[in-house]
């Protein structure tokens, strides 16, 4: 029988945070943990979040940048928890971003001499244009980025768009197609619970419903979508589009609905995290429209195939892989007039909507048990390839940096453990000795009797002052412990800035 592997999986978003790169991690250690071996998931922490799950789940220090990536950003240093994943002997790192999360892959793996697999999900350049406006910024973080890839062992795709993808952007080595699969179980939800859903939404018997689930972000093709169902409704047909979701440009979405005049036929309502509700939206809908280049593999393409729900997607489009026009999927040119073509269409035949559905649940639908076993048996052959002696691991002047930025920082922590080792034990020490006085003057008062009852008394006040001083001392000496913390702190996050600047 084989050795179970013990499978690090990194990523920079992860619930609370839900998109399709969170569910995917989720699904990868849910299954591992489960069925196949051990997970731990190393991810950014956020306030107030407790972790129930059966696999471990380690957290490290993040800031806010949600308003600029939609989630936020770690701080790959922390000398605590790479400590914590050194000591976790790990068989394989497996990393789903290309930014903070391989660069701590890539720091992990000098200290635990295990290979480091990527899959690349997103278009990652689209988001890097989106939060930098600097042709050149633009252009260094993406041979950043690009780097950060080629130094893992070994690079999946999602699909062989996205490795297309990918090679745009400078990639210059091999990588193979492991595709992604869905967690829901094949076919339509509870009727009762679509019945509950349409009502709250006050959607009327009979009426077409349209639906979308992802990030409310324009790159998601929204704009064709609200511009074609305006044309929709201008030609006297009646429908209900369901947005299911929220993102970074949900406000300028909403808007831009009523400013076309369809916002009393729009329901946008909000991210799902329930999975079982999100089942029921699918299987509510007639038709599932996702008209974007952005995504590579489009998983919410497939829940809908699951549910029996077809979809609407670009011709030559990574989400389109694998699509029959008319059969499986219903396919468009890249605008407006197209998708109000479809449509129209669809609404005047429902039933070709609700075939397409039926034929994309039995030809696209794959379950996540059945993609992550294909991925945990290639780990082993990427383990057996780390370990040969002909392999040549990609090192270059980054991973020594990496290493040397690691080890400096776990110096500063170490220095930092022995300040406070010093520090607590001279308070210690300095309480131990005032015992000692105040026990002794105690002795000397009780033995002079009680006609030296005075005296006594005196001693007492004094002991009495003399331990409120120990207090100020002791609290002295905590609140000069707690700044130099705090400097500590500020210093990691300034040399972080610097790193993320520079480097």
């Amino acid at each position: 029988m084989d050795e179970k592997l013990k499978v690090c999986l990194l990523n920079d978003s992860f619930p609370p945070t839900i998109d399709g790169v969170s569910n995917t991690v989720f699904n990868y250690a849910s299954i591992i943990q489960d069925k196949l071996g051990e997970a731990v998931v190393a991810t950014p922490k956020y306030p107030n979040v407790e972790d129930d799950y059966d696999f471990e789940v380690v957290r490290y220090a993040s800031f806010d940048t949600t308003g600029i990536i939609g989630y936020r950003a770690g701080y790959p240093f922390e000398p605590s928890v790479l400590g914590e994943l050194e000591s976790k002997n790990v068989d394989i790192i497996h990393t789903h971003c290309p930014a903070v999360s391989a660069i701590l892959a890539r720091t992990l793996r000098e200290r635990a001499d295990v290979p480091i697999v990527f899959t690349y999900h997103t278009k990652f350049d689209i988001d890097i244009k989106k939060a930098l406006k600097s042709n050149l910024l633009q252009e260094a973080s993406i041979k950043v980025i690009v780097n950060n890839i080629e130094a893992c062992d070994e690079v999946w795709v999602v699909s062989e768009g996205a490795g297309e993808n990918l090679r745009s952007l400078g990639y210059k080595g091999d990588y193979i197609v492991m595709e992604n699969g869905v967690d829901f179980p094949r076919g339509k939800a509870d009727s009762g619970l679509v019945k509950s859903i349409r009502e709250e939404a006050g959607i009327k018997e009979g009426v077409p419903v349209f639906l979308f689930v992802g990030r409310l972000m324009w790159y998601k093709g929204f704009k064709i979508t609200l511009d074609a169902l305006k044309e929709v409704k201008e030609s006297g047909l009646d429908f209900c589009m369901v947005i299911v979701g929220d993102g970074g440009d949900a406000r300028e979405i909403k808007e831009y609905a009523a400013q076309n005049g369809i916002d009393d036929n729009c329901v946008f309502v909000g991210a799902v995290q329930d999975r079982e509700l999100l089942r029921g939206y699918y299987t509510m809908a007639d038709m599932f429209l996702f008209p974007t280049t952005y995504d590579t593999n489009g998983i919410v393409v497939r829940e809908a195939a699951a549910c029996g729900l077809g979809s609407v997607l670009i011709k030559g489009s990574c989400a389109a892989e694998g699509i029959e026009d008319r059969r499986n999927g219903y396919l468009i040119d890249e605008n407006a007039p197209s998708m109000a073509e479809a449509v129209k269409e669809l609404i005047a035949n429902i039933d070709l909507a609700h075939k397409i559905g039926e034929n994309a649940m039995n030809e696209i639908y794959i379950p996540w048990d059945e993609s992550v076993r294909k991925a945990y048996e290639r780990y082993k052959a990427v383990i057996a390839k780390y370990k040969s002696p002909e392999y040549e691991r990609n090192t270059t002047f980054t991973d020594d940096a990496l290493n040397s930025i690691a080890g400096i920082c776990d110096a500063l922590n170490k220095a930092r453990k022995f300040r406070e080792s010093v520090t607590n034990g001279f308070i210690d020490r300095s309480l131990a000795i005032s015992g000692a006085l105040i026990e002794k003057k105690n002795s000397g008062i009780s033995y002079a009797g009680t006609h030296l009852e005075n005296i006594k008394n005196g001693f007492a006040v004094k002991k009495a002052v003399f331990e409120k001083e120990m207090e100020e001392r002791k609290s002295m000496l905590a609140e000069r412990h707690s700044w130099l913390k705090l400097r500590h702190r500020k210093m990691r996050m300034q040399f972080w800035e610097y790193f993320d600047r520079y480097l």
